[in-house]
């Protein structure tokens, strides 16, 4: 059962994905049908991303009245039903009231789904299921690439992701029993280390009523404000690479649009990649080492753009930067258990989420302001102060919180 509900968790991970590149693959088509300027595609954007930051917020106190599988199955239906949505768009104000229930389902799932596998799983899984949701990312765009080749139209490939959210939703709602029963089951079913880490979470979680807890109250937690800062920067640092290397390449480094754009799309690759790996590496090393050795590889791709290499420099520092974000994410989720407490969990990592989710909001758009007021050539140095800054919280995250013998 163990192992049924985990498939369940892999395939939410997917689900997860599917939908974050379908604006971006769909937009060429859509704006010039609704007529509205091609910079329209950021406020659709925006407006996804304000969502996520307040289901994130929230996923404490849903979670704690409804459970984590109640959680997700509506999450993912109300994603379904968003999407839906967009396929039947008339115009670009529909569409852009359709983005606030995307949004909404997308940061309660993203949130539920971390904290589950945080308390109930190995680092491992936590790196192959973030792996799952790269999957999803690059299957989502080649559905609606498939729609608008074959000559379907966007609405079309919208429509088949919708239906796909709907399939899961019932795979979800079909194995609430196991969520329900997960906790309770013997941490025996695990590796001897796991067993140390479910034990651990799970006697925590019994013994300490949990209440949901105020934003201020998260925050006065020591530690929090550290960790907070670093999910911030990992999300600029990301979502800043992706958005912002090919046309890097383009006006810095000379590389043809086409090429660029083809280059680009393999940062996303070198993560997913990396994450498939790294899930084997930490059946060795624990989450903070990952970390730092994450950080270490980030900062050698910043140096191989910044040293003169030429194109095929930026290619592979880019590719070298995705495989040293890979392990960051996963194993700074995996990790707020053991550094907060399973009691405090839920609540730290949905606030987490939203720090992320505003990194990604903000980094990109205030790098694009550099690159035009100054020069785009900044981009490997604004990737390395944030890099910096997500360094210097982390080290500090690990000064102020005690540590559990099951991280060091």
């Amino acid at each position: 059962m163990t192992n049924l509900l985990l498939a369940v968790i892999y395939l939410a991970f997917i689900s997860l994905g599917l939908p974050d590149g379908l604006l971006g693959a769909a937009w060429p088509s859509v704006y010039p049908q609704f007529q509205v300027p091609v910079a329209f595609a950021g406020y659709v954007s925006m407006i996804i991303s304000a969502g996520t930051i307040i289901s994130a917020l929230l996923s404490d106190r849903l979670t704690l009245r409804f459970g984590a599988g109640k959680v997700t199955a509506a999450s993912v239906a109300t994603t379904a039903l968003a999407l839906a949505g967009f396929s039947i768009s008339p115009n670009y104000w529909v569409m852009c009231f359709m983005a606030i229930p995307y949004g909404l389902g997308a940061g309660a799932v993203d949130a539920a789904l971390n904290n589950y596998v945080a308390l109930h799983y190995a680092s491992r899984h936590m790196s192959w299921l973030h792996c799952m949701w790269g999957i999803g990312a690059s299957v989502g765009p080649y559905i609606m690439s498939f729609a608008l080749t074959s000559g379907y139209g966007w609405p079309t490939g919208y429509r088949w992701v919708a239906l796909l959210q709907v399939v899961l939703t019932a795979v979800i709602i079909f194995s609430l029993p196991l969520w329900k029963n997960r906790a309770q089951e013997q941490a025996s079913h695990q590796d001897k280390d796991d067993a140390r880490t479910v034990q651990l979470q799970e006697t925590q979680v019994s013994k300490q009523p949990r209440k949901a807890l105020s934003l201020r109250e998260i925050i006065a937690i020591p530690g929090v404000p550290s960790v907070l800062v670093m999910f911030f920067c990992y999300c600029a640092l990301e979502t800043t690479s992706g958005l912002w290397a090919a046309s890097f390449m383009v006006l810095d480094k000379g590389v043809s649009s086409t090429q660029a754009a083809a280059w680009a799309s393999l940062f996303y690759l070198g993560i997913t990649l990396g994450r498939a790996l790294s899930g084997f590496i930490t059946m060795k090393f624990s989450d903070p080492t990952m970390i730092r050795m994450g950080q270490i590889v980030v900062a050698l791709g910043i140096i191989i753009l910044l040293l003169p290499f030429g194109r095929m420099g930026s290619l592979i520092g880019l590719i070298v930067i995705g495989f040293g974000c890979a392990p960051i994410y996963p194993c700074v989720i995996h990790s707020t258990p053991a550094y907060f407490g399973a009691d405090k969990s839920q609540a730290i990592i949905g606030v987490q989420m939203a720090s992320a989710y505003c990194g990604s909001l903000l980094a990109p758009a205030v790098f694009g302001w550099l690159a035009d007021t100054i020069t785009i050539a900044l981009f490997p140095w604004y990737l390395a102060v944030i890099l910096v800054i997500m360094v210097v919280m982390h080290e500090n995250l690990r000064r102020t919180r005690s540590m559990n013998p099951i991280l060091d």
